[in-house]
């Protein structure tokens, strides 16, 4: 088994980034998902690569890996939970958006990570033709990828329910849009998985796994969007790693439990060891396979 764990810095928002990358390192994760915010690295105070800077030498000292997540819910707007998105009517909200994901991409860059997340937003109730949010979307995007193929940093684009990219489908609908760009990549949320796709979770790996950049996980229950620490939810995880580890995925597989700070490294202490033990159990192989 190959597989590298970490936890997302989302899930610990009580705690100091400092401190919380020194609990993942005693805890024995292998890294990190570092959502920028307010509180951890934030991306619009002044002296960010600085900043940035003492973060990559902090990572290296605890050998943490890392990629770089953007889902903050108020980095932007005090009022707007994730806004203003790629998808905003006003052009000038939709650059402030793209500018984030532009920030992310330099500060992955300069900590080395493996990729930087992103998703596409919901779709405004002013927008009555599909069409025109996608073209927004594609016209945000560009100019992120073309800075994530500079830099080496491929971007890692969410599907997440209730957006517009909701389905691993709308993912594959994105890159035929752009082209297929080499900087463009999926996050694959397992939990999502379980919530919404037609294929079970196991399956959406062996799906996803050409285009995989980065990976979350939690537990969560069909047609329920809500993440819930394993064991609270209907996901059988070692059919789902035993899929990851095969399909040679090299990047973070991160665990996420946004809504969970409040007891987070609780979270973080029993989360670890449960997927270990998920990836170590032996998965049958159905009747008729090849061996």
């Amino acid at each position: 088994m190959t597989l590298r764990f970490g936890y997302g810095t989302n899930g610990l928002t009580d705690l100091r980034l400092d401190d919380a990358l020194a609990l993942l390192a005693d805890l024995g994760y292998d890294g990190v998902g570092l959502t920028l915010d307010h509180m951890h690295l934030d991306p619009l105070a002044p002296g960010l690569a600085g900043r940035t800077r003492r973060v990559a030498k902090r990572l290296a000292e605890l050998g943490l890996d890392v990629t770089v997540e953007t889902g903050a819910r108020y980095v932007l707007d005090p009022r707007r939970k994730h806004g203003p998105s790629l998808l905003d009517p006003d052009p000038e909200a939709r650059a402030r958006r793209a500018d984030l994901l532009l920030r992310a991409v330099r500060v992955a860059a300069d900590l080395g990570a493996r990729a930087v997340h992103c998703f596409s937003g919901i779709v405004p109730p002013t927008v009555r033709e599909p069409a025109t949010a996608w073209q927004r979307l594609t016209a945000s995007l560009r100019p992120v990828l073309e800075a994530a193929g500079t830099a080496g940093v491929p971007l890692a684009v969410e599907p997440e329910p209730g957006h517009l990219l909701a389905t691993l489908a709308d993912f594959h609908h994105l890159r035929e849009l752009l082209g297929d760009p080499p900087a463009l990549g999926l996050t694959l949320d397992i939990g999502h998985c379980q919530c919404l796709e037609p294929l079970p979770p196991e399956d959406c790996v062996r799906a996803a796994a050409p285009w995989l950049r980065h990976v979350q996980i939690e537990d969560m229950r069909r047609g329920v969007h809500d993440h819930l620490p394993f064991g609270e939810g209907e996901i059988d995880f070692p059919p789902v790693l035993a899929a990851l580890d095969a399909s040679g995925y090299q990047g973070l597989t991160v665990v996420e439990l946004p809504r969970h700070s409040h007891a987070g490294p609780h979270h973080a202490e029993t989360s670890l060891p449960f997927l270990r033990r998920a990836a170590a159990r032996p998965v049958p192989v159905p009747e008729g396979s090849a061996s």
